[in-house]
Protein backbone atom coordinates (compact mmCIF):
# COMPACT_ATOMS: atom_id res chain seq x y z
CA UNK A 1 0.00 0.00 0.00
CA UNK A 2 1.32 3.59 -0.87
CA UNK A 3 2.46 5.61 1.96
CA UNK A 4 -0.45 7.74 0.28
CA UNK A 5 -3.09 5.11 1.07
CA UNK A 6 -2.58 5.93 4.63
CA UNK A 7 -3.50 9.53 4.56
CA UNK A 8 -7.11 8.68 4.70
CA UNK A 9 -7.12 5.43 6.93
CA UNK A 10 -5.91 7.05 10.60
CA UNK A 11 -9.26 6.66 11.50
CA UNK A 12 -10.10 9.18 14.71
CA UNK A 13 -7.92 10.69 16.80
CA UNK A 14 -7.37 11.21 20.34
CA UNK A 15 -8.89 14.63 20.40
CA UNK A 16 -12.04 13.04 18.51
CA UNK A 17 -12.32 10.38 20.82
CA UNK A 18 -11.98 12.71 23.33
CA UNK A 19 -14.81 14.89 22.24
CA UNK A 20 -16.85 12.04 21.62
CA UNK A 21 -17.16 11.16 25.20
CA UNK A 22 -17.98 14.73 26.57
CA UNK A 23 -21.03 15.86 26.80
CA UNK A 24 -22.75 17.71 23.97
CA UNK A 25 -23.47 21.37 25.96
CA UNK A 26 -19.40 21.35 25.63
CA UNK A 27 -18.17 19.93 22.02
CA UNK A 28 -17.80 23.17 20.66
CA UNK A 29 -14.72 24.13 23.28
CA UNK A 30 -11.55 24.77 21.75
CA UNK A 31 -9.53 21.81 22.85
CA UNK A 32 -6.54 22.83 25.86
CA UNK A 33 -3.04 22.07 25.45
CA UNK A 34 -2.37 18.23 26.94
CA UNK A 35 -5.36 17.53 24.15
CA UNK A 36 -2.93 18.99 22.00
CA UNK A 37 -0.15 17.57 22.76
CA UNK A 38 -1.37 13.99 23.17
CA UNK A 39 -3.01 14.16 19.70
CA UNK A 40 0.40 15.47 18.30
CA UNK A 41 1.92 12.28 19.86
CA UNK A 42 0.03 9.89 18.33
CA UNK A 43 0.42 12.15 14.69
CA UNK A 44 4.40 11.67 14.72
CA UNK A 45 3.74 7.79 15.96
CA UNK A 46 1.81 7.62 12.55
CA UNK A 47 4.10 9.86 10.42
CA UNK A 48 7.32 7.52 11.85
CA UNK A 49 5.43 4.57 10.71
CA UNK A 50 3.93 5.76 7.05
CA UNK A 51 7.63 6.92 6.45
CA UNK A 52 8.88 3.17 6.85
CA UNK A 53 6.75 1.81 5.04
CA UNK A 54 7.32 4.32 2.19
CA UNK A 55 11.39 2.94 2.48
CA UNK A 56 10.25 -0.41 3.25
CA UNK A 57 10.64 -1.58 -0.79
CA UNK A 58 11.06 -5.24 -1.89
CA UNK A 59 15.12 -4.78 -1.61
CA UNK A 60 15.09 -2.49 1.55
CA UNK A 61 12.43 -4.00 4.00
CA UNK A 62 14.31 -5.63 6.76
CA UNK A 63 17.72 -4.69 5.78
CA UNK A 64 20.14 -3.02 8.29
CA UNK A 65 19.52 0.32 6.83
CA UNK A 66 15.73 0.00 7.17
CA UNK A 67 16.27 -2.01 10.75
CA UNK A 68 18.18 1.75 11.93
CA UNK A 69 15.72 3.38 10.59
CA UNK A 70 12.48 1.85 12.53
CA UNK A 71 15.10 2.49 15.76
CA UNK A 72 15.43 5.97 15.23
CA UNK A 73 11.63 6.09 14.76
CA UNK A 74 11.50 4.28 18.23
CA UNK A 75 14.03 6.55 19.78
CA UNK A 76 11.86 9.59 18.72
CA UNK A 77 9.05 8.15 19.65
CA UNK A 78 10.48 7.19 23.56
CA UNK A 79 11.58 10.55 23.14
CA UNK A 80 8.43 12.43 22.98
CA UNK A 81 7.08 9.90 24.95
CA UNK A 82 9.38 11.07 27.67
CA UNK A 83 8.58 14.51 27.86
CA UNK A 84 4.83 13.47 28.10
CA UNK A 85 5.81 11.52 31.39
CA UNK A 86 7.84 14.68 32.50
CA UNK A 87 5.19 17.10 31.56
CA UNK A 88 2.40 15.34 33.88
CA UNK A 89 4.18 13.56 36.49
CA UNK A 90 1.99 14.70 38.65
CA UNK A 91 -0.26 12.13 37.37
CA UNK A 92 1.38 9.11 37.15
CA UNK A 93 1.47 8.18 40.81
CA UNK A 94 -1.95 8.45 40.73
CA UNK A 95 -5.10 5.53 39.31
CA UNK A 96 -4.72 4.64 36.95
CA UNK A 97 -1.49 5.35 35.47
CA UNK A 98 0.05 4.06 38.25
CA UNK A 99 -0.50 0.96 37.06
CA UNK A 100 -0.64 1.42 33.80
CA UNK A 101 2.90 2.57 33.79
CA UNK A 102 4.23 -0.07 35.74
CA UNK A 103 2.96 -2.52 33.17
CA UNK A 104 4.77 -0.80 30.44
CA UNK A 105 8.29 -0.75 32.33
CA UNK A 106 7.66 -4.17 33.33
CA UNK A 107 7.27 -5.19 29.60
CA UNK A 108 10.47 -2.75 29.23
CA UNK A 109 12.62 -4.88 30.85
CA UNK A 110 11.71 -7.62 28.75
CA UNK A 111 12.72 -5.57 26.32
CA UNK A 112 16.20 -4.94 27.82
CA UNK A 113 16.45 -9.11 27.31
CA UNK A 114 15.66 -8.72 23.40
CA UNK A 115 18.49 -6.43 22.84
CA UNK A 116 21.18 -8.89 24.78
CA UNK A 117 19.95 -11.55 22.49
CA UNK A 118 20.53 -9.08 19.02
CA UNK A 119 24.04 -8.30 20.55
CA UNK A 120 24.77 -12.28 20.72
CA UNK A 121 22.80 -12.39 17.27
CA UNK A 122 25.50 -9.78 15.75
CA UNK A 123 28.34 -11.34 17.24
CA UNK A 124 26.95 -14.25 15.42
CA UNK A 125 27.04 -12.46 12.44
CA UNK A 126 30.17 -11.28 12.78
CA UNK A 127 31.28 -15.00 12.70
CA UNK A 128 29.90 -15.34 9.37
CA UNK A 129 31.84 -12.32 8.25
CA UNK A 130 35.22 -13.89 9.17
CA UNK A 131 34.94 -17.14 7.17
CA UNK A 132 33.52 -15.64 4.42
CA UNK A 133 36.65 -13.28 5.13
CA UNK A 134 38.61 -17.13 4.55
CA UNK A 135 36.92 -17.90 1.44
CA UNK A 136 37.64 -14.28 -0.19
CA UNK A 137 41.45 -14.74 0.80
CA UNK A 138 41.67 -18.16 -0.08
CA UNK A 139 40.32 -17.63 -3.62
CA UNK A 140 41.88 -13.91 -4.36
CA UNK A 141 41.33 -12.35 -7.90
CA UNK A 142 44.86 -11.57 -7.81
CA UNK A 143 46.05 -15.03 -7.47
CA UNK A 144 46.23 -18.26 -9.39
CA UNK A 145 43.78 -20.30 -7.44
CA UNK A 146 45.67 -23.09 -6.53
CA UNK A 147 44.42 -26.85 -4.16
CA UNK A 148 45.92 -25.54 -0.94
CA UNK A 149 43.57 -22.26 -1.62
CA UNK A 150 40.33 -24.16 -2.85
CA UNK A 151 40.70 -26.56 0.45
CA UNK A 152 40.49 -23.81 2.66
CA UNK A 153 38.08 -21.91 0.79
CA UNK A 154 35.64 -25.09 0.58
CA UNK A 155 36.24 -25.77 4.38
CA UNK A 156 34.91 -21.81 5.51
CA UNK A 157 32.36 -22.32 3.51
CA UNK A 158 31.02 -25.41 4.68
CA UNK A 159 31.70 -24.03 8.41
CA UNK A 160 29.76 -20.98 7.14
CA UNK A 161 26.67 -23.48 5.82
CA UNK A 162 26.81 -24.94 9.38
CA UNK A 163 26.66 -21.95 11.18
CA UNK A 164 23.43 -20.17 9.50
CA UNK A 165 21.52 -22.79 10.12
CA UNK A 166 18.46 -22.10 12.17
CA UNK A 167 19.47 -24.43 15.19
CA UNK A 168 16.49 -22.88 17.23
CA UNK A 169 17.61 -24.26 20.79
CA UNK A 170 21.38 -24.18 20.36
CA UNK A 171 22.47 -21.34 17.58
CA UNK A 172 23.28 -18.46 20.59
CA UNK A 173 24.42 -21.07 23.24
CA UNK A 174 28.60 -20.22 23.47
CA UNK A 175 27.93 -16.52 22.48
CA UNK A 176 25.39 -15.79 25.04
CA UNK A 177 27.99 -16.86 27.78
CA UNK A 178 30.90 -15.43 26.34
CA UNK A 179 29.61 -11.61 25.33
CA UNK A 180 28.56 -9.01 27.79
CA UNK A 181 25.29 -7.10 27.65
CA UNK A 182 24.91 -3.08 26.72
CA UNK A 183 24.60 -2.71 30.55
CA UNK A 184 28.24 -4.09 31.46
CA UNK A 185 31.14 -1.08 30.28
CA UNK A 186 34.52 -1.01 31.88
CA UNK A 187 33.04 1.74 34.32
CA UNK A 188 30.03 -0.43 35.46
CA UNK A 189 31.04 -0.36 39.29
CA UNK A 190 30.17 3.26 38.67
CA UNK A 191 26.70 2.41 37.80
CA UNK A 192 26.13 -0.27 39.92
CA UNK A 193 23.43 1.79 42.49
CA UNK A 194 21.34 2.62 38.92
CA UNK A 195 21.29 -0.56 37.26
CA UNK A 196 21.67 -3.23 39.77
CA UNK A 197 17.82 -4.06 40.04
CA UNK A 198 17.91 -5.11 35.99
CA UNK A 199 19.00 -8.58 35.60
CA UNK A 200 19.22 -8.06 31.65
CA UNK A 201 22.38 -5.73 32.49
CA UNK A 202 24.49 -8.77 34.14
CA UNK A 203 25.23 -11.30 31.67
CA UNK A 204 23.60 -11.92 28.27
CA UNK A 205 20.71 -14.55 28.32
CA UNK A 206 21.04 -17.21 29.32
CA UNK A 207 20.63 -21.11 28.00
CA UNK A 208 17.34 -21.56 28.49
CA UNK A 209 16.33 -18.13 27.28
CA UNK A 210 13.65 -18.34 24.70
CA UNK A 211 13.26 -15.16 21.89
CA UNK A 212 9.31 -16.57 21.32
CA UNK A 213 8.97 -16.76 25.24
CA UNK A 214 10.27 -13.13 25.20
CA UNK A 215 7.85 -12.07 22.55
CA UNK A 216 4.52 -13.64 23.71
CA UNK A 217 5.48 -12.46 27.88
CA UNK A 218 5.64 -8.46 26.26
CA UNK A 219 2.46 -8.99 24.50
CA UNK A 220 0.69 -11.00 26.61
CA UNK A 221 -2.29 -8.91 28.08
CA UNK A 222 -1.62 -6.23 25.75
CA UNK A 223 -4.81 -4.39 25.34
CA UNK A 224 -6.36 -1.16 24.48
CA UNK A 225 -6.81 1.56 27.62
CA UNK A 226 -10.39 1.06 28.84
CA UNK A 227 -12.51 4.20 27.86
CA UNK A 228 -13.04 4.20 32.15
CA UNK A 229 -8.97 4.50 32.10
CA UNK A 230 -8.93 6.59 29.25
CA UNK A 231 -10.98 9.69 30.83
CA UNK A 232 -9.76 9.36 34.32
CA UNK A 233 -5.69 9.61 32.91
CA UNK A 234 -7.03 12.70 31.42
CA UNK A 235 -6.23 10.70 28.06
CA UNK A 236 -2.72 9.84 29.52
CA UNK A 237 -3.45 5.74 28.76
CA UNK A 238 -3.47 6.19 25.22
CA UNK A 239 0.21 6.86 25.10
CA UNK A 240 1.11 4.70 27.43
CA UNK A 241 -0.84 1.90 25.05
CA UNK A 242 0.91 3.91 22.17
CA UNK A 243 4.24 3.07 23.21
CA UNK A 244 3.85 -0.29 24.29
CA UNK A 245 2.44 -1.50 21.10
CA UNK A 246 5.53 0.50 19.31
CA UNK A 247 8.21 -1.22 21.34
CA UNK A 248 6.74 -4.43 21.00
CA UNK A 249 6.43 -3.87 17.53
CA UNK A 250 10.43 -3.01 17.33
CA UNK A 251 11.31 -6.07 19.53
CA UNK A 252 9.26 -8.47 17.10
CA UNK A 253 11.28 -7.23 14.00
CA UNK A 254 14.84 -7.80 16.07
CA UNK A 255 13.49 -10.95 16.53
CA UNK A 256 12.67 -11.87 13.08
CA UNK A 257 15.40 -10.15 11.54
CA UNK A 258 18.45 -11.28 13.95
CA UNK A 259 19.92 -14.66 14.79
CA UNK A 260 18.68 -15.68 18.23
CA UNK A 261 17.64 -18.70 20.91
CA UNK A 262 14.77 -19.93 20.36
CA UNK A 263 13.69 -18.12 17.41
CA UNK A 264 9.61 -17.48 16.59
CA UNK A 265 6.97 -14.99 15.87
CA UNK A 266 3.81 -16.34 16.24
CA UNK A 267 2.80 -13.45 18.38
CA UNK A 268 -0.92 -11.66 18.96
CA UNK A 269 -0.26 -8.39 17.64
CA UNK A 270 -2.90 -6.25 16.38
CA UNK A 271 -3.72 -2.47 16.64
CA UNK A 272 -7.75 -1.09 15.96
CA UNK A 273 -7.91 0.50 13.35
CA UNK A 274 -9.42 3.82 14.69
CA UNK A 275 -5.40 4.56 16.05
CA UNK A 276 -3.75 7.07 13.89
CA UNK A 277 -0.79 4.79 13.63
CA UNK A 278 -2.41 1.37 13.04
CA UNK A 279 -2.61 0.81 9.22
CA UNK A 280 0.78 1.24 8.72
CA UNK A 281 2.26 -0.40 11.71
CA UNK A 282 0.04 -3.77 10.57
CA UNK A 283 1.29 -3.25 6.89
CA UNK A 284 4.33 -3.59 7.89
CA UNK A 285 3.32 -6.36 10.22
CA UNK A 286 1.62 -7.83 7.22
CA UNK A 287 4.76 -7.74 4.84
CA UNK A 288 7.32 -9.03 7.12
CA UNK A 289 5.15 -11.78 7.84
CA UNK A 290 4.37 -12.95 4.52
CA UNK A 291 8.39 -12.41 4.09
CA UNK A 292 8.67 -15.48 6.42
CA UNK A 293 6.37 -17.64 4.45
CA UNK A 294 8.46 -17.08 1.59
CA UNK A 295 9.90 -20.20 0.42
CA UNK A 296 13.58 -19.34 0.69
CA UNK A 297 13.12 -17.83 4.31
CA UNK A 298 11.10 -20.61 6.09
CA UNK A 299 13.71 -22.24 8.23
CA UNK A 300 16.37 -19.34 7.76
CA UNK A 301 18.22 -18.63 10.92
CA UNK A 302 17.15 -14.44 10.43
CA UNK A 303 14.98 -12.58 7.81
CA UNK A 304 17.36 -9.71 7.57
CA UNK A 305 18.30 -9.04 4.08
CA UNK A 306 22.27 -9.34 4.34
CA UNK A 307 21.71 -12.98 5.84
CA UNK A 308 20.14 -13.71 2.82
CA UNK A 309 22.75 -12.47 0.58
CA UNK A 310 25.55 -13.77 2.26
CA UNK A 311 23.52 -17.14 2.58
CA UNK A 312 22.65 -17.53 -1.19
CA UNK A 313 25.97 -16.01 -2.50
CA UNK A 314 28.12 -18.68 -0.01
CA UNK A 315 25.84 -21.56 -1.73
CA UNK A 316 26.52 -20.68 -4.95
CA UNK A 317 30.35 -20.13 -4.04
CA UNK A 318 29.82 -23.65 -2.43
CA UNK A 319 28.07 -24.97 -5.91
CA UNK A 320 30.99 -23.43 -7.92
CA UNK A 321 34.26 -24.82 -5.78
CA UNK A 322 32.40 -28.66 -5.65
CA UNK A 323 32.66 -27.96 -9.66
CA UNK A 324 35.81 -26.98 -10.19
CA UNK A 325 38.59 -29.68 -11.46
CA UNK A 326 42.55 -29.13 -11.86
CA UNK A 327 43.95 -27.81 -13.87
CA UNK A 328 41.54 -24.62 -14.04
CA UNK A 329 40.16 -23.89 -16.90
CA UNK A 330 40.14 -20.04 -17.78
CA UNK A 331 36.37 -19.73 -18.12
CA UNK A 332 35.88 -21.46 -14.60
CA UNK A 333 38.57 -18.82 -13.51
CA UNK A 334 36.62 -15.92 -14.56
CA UNK A 335 33.78 -17.81 -12.86
CA UNK A 336 35.71 -17.38 -9.68
CA UNK A 337 36.71 -13.84 -9.94
CA UNK A 338 32.78 -13.01 -10.38
CA UNK A 339 32.02 -14.77 -7.52
CA UNK A 340 34.27 -13.65 -5.13
CA UNK A 341 33.56 -10.33 -6.60
CA UNK A 342 29.85 -10.76 -5.40
CA UNK A 343 30.94 -12.05 -1.79
CA UNK A 344 33.28 -9.41 -1.47
CA UNK A 345 30.16 -6.92 -2.16
CA UNK A 346 28.15 -8.91 0.29
CA UNK A 347 30.96 -8.82 2.90
CA UNK A 348 31.68 -5.44 2.30
CA UNK A 349 27.91 -4.74 2.89
CA UNK A 350 27.52 -6.18 6.50
CA UNK A 351 31.40 -4.64 7.44
CA UNK A 352 29.90 -1.41 6.95
CA UNK A 353 26.87 -1.86 8.32
CA UNK A 354 27.12 -3.79 11.28
CA UNK A 355 28.68 -1.53 13.93
CA UNK A 356 26.46 1.46 13.31
CA UNK A 357 23.60 -1.12 13.90
CA UNK A 358 25.06 -2.39 16.63
CA UNK A 359 25.57 0.92 18.37
CA UNK A 360 21.72 2.02 17.90
CA UNK A 361 20.51 -1.37 19.08
CA UNK A 362 23.20 -0.66 22.37
CA UNK A 363 21.53 3.06 22.16
CA UNK A 364 17.82 1.63 22.22
CA UNK A 365 18.94 -0.69 25.20
CA UNK A 366 20.25 2.62 27.37
CA UNK A 367 17.16 4.99 26.50
CA UNK A 368 14.77 2.06 27.88
CA UNK A 369 16.68 2.04 31.23
CA UNK A 370 17.20 5.97 31.47
CA UNK A 371 13.25 6.22 30.87
CA UNK A 372 12.60 3.52 32.90
CA UNK A 373 14.87 5.32 36.25
CA UNK A 374 13.80 9.08 35.17
CA UNK A 375 10.55 7.82 35.93
CA UNK A 376 10.57 5.98 38.83
CA UNK A 377 12.74 8.83 40.00
CA UNK A 378 9.86 11.22 39.81
CA UNK A 379 7.78 9.12 41.46
CA UNK A 380 10.28 9.42 44.79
Amino acid sequence: MPATDFQGSFGRSLLTLRRDQADSSHQHQPPNTMEVELDSFQRQVAEKFIDLNASAGEHNLLSLDWISKLLDSFLCCQEEFRAIIFNHRSQISTPPMDRLLSDYFERSIKALDVCNAIRDGIEQIRQWQKLSDIVISALDSHRPVGEGQLRRAKKALIDLAIGMLDEKDHSTTNLAHRNRSFGRAKDSHNHHRSFGHFRSLSWSVSRSWSASKQLQALANNLTTPKPNDVAASNGLAVPVYTMTSVLLFVMWVLVAAIPCQDRGLQVNFFVPRHYQWAVPVMSLHDKIVEESKRRDRKNCCGLLKEIGRIEKSSRVMNELVDSIQFPLSEEKEIEVKQRVEELMEVHEGLKNGLDPFERKVREVFHRIVRSRTESLDSLC
